[in-house]
């Protein structure tokens, strides 16, 4: 509990995303101004938690992912500006970097008839790189050797308002499985938007918090409460839990969401559809094999068989609501 906290926050800076979150009105939307008074709040109640806290900010932005603040790197700013007594000078200093960082960003992007995909995962793989530096540094840096990596305590914090992004699935997943092994917590706010599926696995496979913001005007209270306590506190506390957790995967084929695939039995790569051919490993199938699997398949999803997920590709592997179904064909 007496550890210092590092925090990375990754924040969505889709502008036509926010410009459909400031347009609702079933629910009530935010514009994008409020929200970053209310992100700018909540940074500084970070920072003002414990004196060794360390906080990086990352923007995804469409096509891209930039970081737009680091508290380690604060040193390299410009000093030679009047000081203000009345102010604390890192607040000042976080201030003024995000604000110009997103306003310098954003202008960028006005007129742009055509958005591309956000850099969600650009950011995440960012986060992570930033954290094992940091982590590594800490623990050559002091006398401790290996105590030391164990006294920071990393989290990321995705604040995310636009939709699934299917042909991400495989990057988030190989990010989720590095924080892992990091023993980074992943946590999740969604303000705007449907469930975001891959974030949801995110957040429950590192044991964070996914919350869904259903009422904007109350947005800095809902991170206050949920994402402000460390990890090696929330024990302690009433942190908001995901009731469901949908485990739906991307097929590797189309890229698309789905329910029911077939997996291959050498690198269990998901396929929508049998294919006599797996595009990963290159696996050749018997075509008696792949017209059984055909007459095999189910034409709507099952929704009430749970079971354990398939592992090889003459099993059709169906997920919904948090549980895996295998067929094997008769």
């Amino acid at each position: 509990m007496d550890k210092p906290s590092h925090l990375s926050v990754i924040v969505d800076l889709s502008p036509t995303q926010w410009t459909l979150c400031a347009q609702s009105t079933n629910p009530p939307g935010i514009s994008l101004q409020t929200f970053l008074s209310q992100l700018i709040a909540f940074l500084n109640a970070h920072i003002a938690c414990k004196d060794g806290n360390t906080l990086a900010v990352f923007g995804a932005l469409p096509g891209q992912s930039v970081m737009l603040y680091s508290s380690t790197e604060e040193g390299m700013t410009s000093s030679t500006e009047m000081t203000n007594p009345n102010t604390y000078r890192p607040f000042k200093t976080l201030d003024e970097t995000v604000m110009a960082s997103i306003a310098e960003r954003l202008e960028s992007y006005v007129g742009v008839s055509e958005e591309e995909s956000i850099g969600l995962v650009g950011c995440m793989t960012k986060a992570l790189c930033y954290i094992n530096r940091t982590i590594t540094t800490a623990a050559t840096s002091a006398p401790g050797g290996e105590g030391a990596a164990a006294s920071v305590d990393p989290r990321i914090l995705v604040l995310s308002v636009s939709p699934d992004q299917s042909s991400t699935y495989i990057p988030i997943m190989n990010s989720i499985f590095s924080a892992q092994k990091l023993k980074v917590t992943i946590d999740v706010c969604k303000i705007f938007g449907a469930e975001n599926v891959f974030l949801q696995q995110a957040a429950h496979l590192t044991g964070g918090a996914y919350v869904h913001v259903e009422r904007t005007d109350g947005l800095l209270q809902y991170m206050m409460m949920s994402f402000l306590p460390p990890p090696a506190i929330r024990q302690y506390m009433s942190v908001p839990t995901q009731d469901r957790v949908d485990f739906r995967a991307a097929c590797f084929c189309h890229k698309k969401i789905v329910e029911v695939a077939f997996v291959c039995s050498v690198c269990l790569s998901i396929f929508c559809q049998p294919v006599p051919v797996c595009s990963t490993c290159r696996t050749k199938f018997p075509i008696p094999t792949l017209q059984r699997l055909r007459d095999a398949r189910p034409l709507v999803a099952p929704t009430s068989t749970p079971a354990t997920p398939a592992n090889g590709l003459g099993r059709p592997l169906a997920q919904r609501n948090g549980t895996t179904t295998s067929n094997r064909p008769g």
